[in-house]
């Protein structure tokens, strides 16, 4: 384990000025706006703001003043963020986990709330340490040899929480992959994980059924989604490597590939069904988001997850989690809650919070809400005796 600075080069970095400067818009045809995938003039705006004002050193400097670390585990650098709080000795920490297209960044105003609560008018005794990692293949941490799915990075996850910072138990949270990788160390892992928090359910145990009319509808609406807008997943869950030659060469790509998602999954205000990224982001925290894949290559191994979750049967779990679960239920547009009678067939439930909004990324829109109900839940774990 050692502190890790963020350095980009600047040959990187002139190298996604001229791509992204160079793009040829006049050539580009306009199927219809938002309606066939990322928005033309939304994601042209973007771009030139990427060019024409955004300062990524600046990104770079307050990035540095987190707590970063990198490990290796199995082989691969694992790199993390990793918070210390007043909590008194033997807490356990909570390791934040995201998924795909987000990165360690979706709880960078959620964890002070929860690592240092008397800094808004909380007691710092009700704090975390927290364990932020990039999953392997993203953003700062190396790739993965080949595809390995959530099962695997679970494992990694653990022994970075249990071996490398030497913690006897913990709480997982997460939210896309991060839910089943949260999952799978409760799964897998009861003894040392403690609690597990939900933000998203999206893998039930095997021989899961959907008995009554609200889970049938459920699953109804679970394969509309597959429908129209399920094609992501599908090529990256095929055919990443043919996907990544074209991402990995085109930052303007890579860009409209990550926001079309930021836009869709998200409790954006969408005025004439015209989604507004702006509303509910800082643009310069999308674009530093997008520079975690772009500038350091990621954006093909990320998508390596969704192949190696098919490869390695990552899905569905062998049997439902015992481990004392909370869901935080955000309404999410696309990856829905579902209803709470088939959550609670593989997890414990033991607290089930429907938010009033906030969207997929949970932690990055709705940080307040996110950090709340996450201590809440964490606390109560911790009174327990758990």
């Amino acid at each position: 384990m050692e502190p890790y600075s963020i350095s980009i080069s600047e040959e990187r970095l002139g190298w996604i000025r001229d791509r992204v400067s160079s793009y040829d818009w006049a050539q580009f045809p306009d199927a219809g706006g938002w309606s066939a995938g990322m928005g033309v003039d939304a994601l042209r705006q973007i771009m030139e703001r990427w060019t024409g004002g955004y300062d990524w050193r600046a990104e770079e400097r307050k990035l540095n003043v987190l707590p970063h670390f990198i490990a290796e585990i199995d082989g691969i650098q694992i790199h993390f963020l990793h918070f210390r709080s007043g909590a008194p000795a033997g807490r356990p920490p909570i390791v934040l986990l995201h998924g795909w297209p987000g990165s360690f960044l979706e709880f960078i105003e959620a964890a002070p709330r929860l690592a240092s609560p008397e800094l808004f008018g909380g007691h710092a005794g009700d704090g975390f340490d927290l364990i932020i990692p990039s999953l392997p293949g993203y953003g700062f941490s190396g790739p993965p040899a080949k595809p390995i799915g959530t099962r695997d990075v679970a494992r990694i996850m653990h022994k970075l929480v249990t071996e490398i910072l030497e913690y006897d138990r913990y709480l997982a949270q997460g939210g896309d992959w991060g839910s089943t990788v949260s999952a799978w160390m409760a799964h897998d892992y009861p003894a040392a994980c403690i609690g597990l928090h939900l933000n998203m359910v999206i893998m039930g145990h095997a021989g899961l059924k959907y008995e009554t009319d609200e889970e049938r509808a459920y699953r109804n609406l679970q394969a509309q989604y597959r429908e129209f807008d399920g094609g992501y997943a599908h090529q990256q869950r095929t055919k990443p490597q043919t996907l990544g030659f074209a991402l990995q060469d085109s930052p303007v790509g890579a860009a409209a590939w990550i926001l079309e998602k930021f836009a869709a999954w998200s409790d954006l205000p969408r005025p004439d069904g015209q989604p507004q990224l702006g509303e509910a982001y800082s643009i310069d925290h999308l674009l530093t988001n997008i520079m975690l894949y772009v500038a350091t290559g990621a954006i093909t191994t990320s998508t390596w997850l969704y192949l190696g979750n098919t490869l390695g049967g990552s899905f569905p779990l062998d049997h439902p989690v015992a481990v004392p679960t909370a869901i935080a239920a955000f309404p999410d547009p696309v990856f829905a809650p579902p209803p709470r009678s088939l959550a609670q067939k593989s997890y414990n439930i033991v607290r089930w919070t429907d938010m009033p909004r906030g969207g997929h990324f949970a932690a990055m829109e709705q940080p307040a809400l996110f950090a709340d109900d996450v201590r809440s839940f964490a606390l109560s774990i911790c009174a327990a005796g758990l």
